[in-house]
């Protein structure tokens, strides 16, 4: 993640609310509102972090969720399936016994087993929350 980004997330993260103005965020990081407005494009843009209004404002507050990584990494595995479907067709186009399309195919299969097990691992989280926050 790049510098800016990072600064405005951890400041997000950090903050007992987790959600911050422009202002509020500008102010605490000692940055220009110009730095403020591109981490936070930066960060929604990779759905880390959302924009809301606050009420009765034309403010908007951004907001660090405390699932975002779940909710991060589940998002990875429909990238990942792209990935997996694109690379077979072009094995396919290619053809399987070429070395090109041997190469693509097992590109494919590396990508199904990251999301399979992404899958897995998410339902694993899921339990482990559940346990532990009992």
């Amino acid at each position: 993640m790049p510098r800016m980004p990072s600064r405005v997330f951890t400041c997000l993260l950090a903050s007992d609310t987790g959600a911050m103005t422009s202002t509020e965020l500008s102010e605490a990081l000692q940055i220009s509102p110009a730095a403020v407005s591109g981490a936070v494009r930066y960060l929604s843009q990779v759905r880390i972090i959302s924009r809301e209004r606050e009420p009765g404002s034309r403010r908007e507050r951004y907001r660090v969720h405390s699932d975002q990584w779940y909710e991060s990494f589940t998002q990875r595995g429909q990238i990942l399936k792209s990935f997996e479907s694109a690379l077979q067709k072009g094995s396919d186009a290619l053809g399987s016994r070429t070395p090109a399309g041997v190469r693509l195919s097992e590109t494919a299969d590396f990508f199904a087993f990251l999301r399979n097990e992404l899958a897995s691992m998410m339902d694993r989280w899921e339990a482990h929350k559940a346990a532990t926050r009992s």
